[in-house]
């Protein structure tokens, strides 16, 4: 609970208590109706003056005085305090809008996420450890927590004009992971429209809907229920792989990852083979695949193998060495 749920909850029950004091005196000292008593109690704190339900006897009348005495205070504390916070609330919310209105439109080449459940929360943790700016744009606002630092949209991906919102014609790429096939089939279709150079991912729940996305836009459909199942199966089947894959897949383990790293024109690597290169040799890391640029992959490439440009090298290793081979490849 943040500070603002506490102050809210303490003055809540500070004037109920209060208020509920003041009409089971009344009842019992003026022997009067519920409604009465609360009447009395509500017009004794706000000291505003109406006629009284009845003649107050000399009890009643101290009591009156008590009443005033303790609780005037407390419920103008309440009111003020309560006041405060509603346009304070008000005014911050309106000015954290603003500058993150204004955060998404000067990005450029970031990543939108649609939908912020479970598999959206996962995505864009990754994301960001990898320091890859994202959006996210989801229906709920609830589902956000206040304590995340996440730059977020609030609609219906569905709509062109909450894509847009998000910076989809500057964005680099769009994962949409919504509840159902059809919501993702739509945004890949209107994503597709507004930005024919976006990667675009998709998640699908049924194997009939992967044909169907893929003809919409779509880049890459995954489905979390085949993997999972895989996953689980090979768990039973290679658990030291898949010991090995979690440990260099996962951003939290930084000792060793796997990496994929474009080898640019104008890189000193293109032309040389992977042994004149250094890149186990020299470097410390290896080389366990490489994607061409027409798409076809050389798995476990020998040491004579050339490298070219436009090539994806498959590494594995050590961050800091990544990166090292990361700006050989990029010039």
């Amino acid at each position: 609970m943040n500070q603002v749920s506490r102050k809210l909850l303490f003055i809540s029950i500070l004037f109920i208590s209060v208020v509920l004091f003041g009409t089971t005196g009344y009842m019992f000292i003026e022997n009067i109706r519920f409604i009465d008593a609360l009447y009395m109690t509500v017009i004794t704190l706000a000291t505003v003056g109406f006629k009284e339900v009845k003649e107050l006897d000399e009890t009643g009348k101290i009591f009156t005085i008590f009443l005033i005495l303790s609780g005037f205070g407390v419920f103008t504390y309440t009111l003020t305090v309560g006041a405060k916070i509603i346009i304070e609330g008000e005014i911050k919310e309106v000015f954290k809008k603003r500058k993150m209105r204004k955060k998404i439109e000067s990005l450029s080449g970031h990543y939108i996420i649609c939908g912020y459940g479970r598999m959206g929360s996962i995505i864009t943790k990754e994301l960001k450890v990898n320091s890859i700016p994202v959006v996210i744009i989801e229906k709920n606002e609830g589902n956000i927590s206040e304590d995340e630092e996440l730059l977020y949209v609030i609609g219906d991906a569905t709509h062109d004009h909450v894509l847009k919102s998000a910076g989809i014609e500057k964005a680099k790429g769009l994962i949409t992971v919504l509840p159902t096939d059809a919501e993702n089939l739509y945004v890949v279709l209107s994503a597709r429209e507004l930005n024919q150079n976006l990667f675009i991912v998709a998640r699908t729940v049924e194997k009939e809907a992967e044909a169907k996305l893929k003809r919409a836009g779509a880049n890459r459909v995954v489905s979390p229920y085949f993997i999972g199942g895989l996953r689980i199966a090979h768990t039973v089947l290679r658990p030291t792989v898949v010991d090995f894959l979690e440990f260099a897949t996962r951003s939290e383990y930084a000792e060793i990852q796997i990496e994929e790293i474009e080898v640019v024109p104008q890189s000193k690597l293109v032309g040389k083979t992977i042994a004149q290169s250094g890149i186990g040799r020299d470097i410390g890391v290896i080389i366990i695949g490489i994607k061409r640029a027409d798409g076809r992959m050389k798995f476990n490439p020998t040491s004579q193998t050339l490298i070219k440009e436009g090539d994806t090298l498959i590494v594995v290793g050590q961050t800091d060495k990544l990166s090292h081979l990361e700006g050989l490849a990029t010039g």
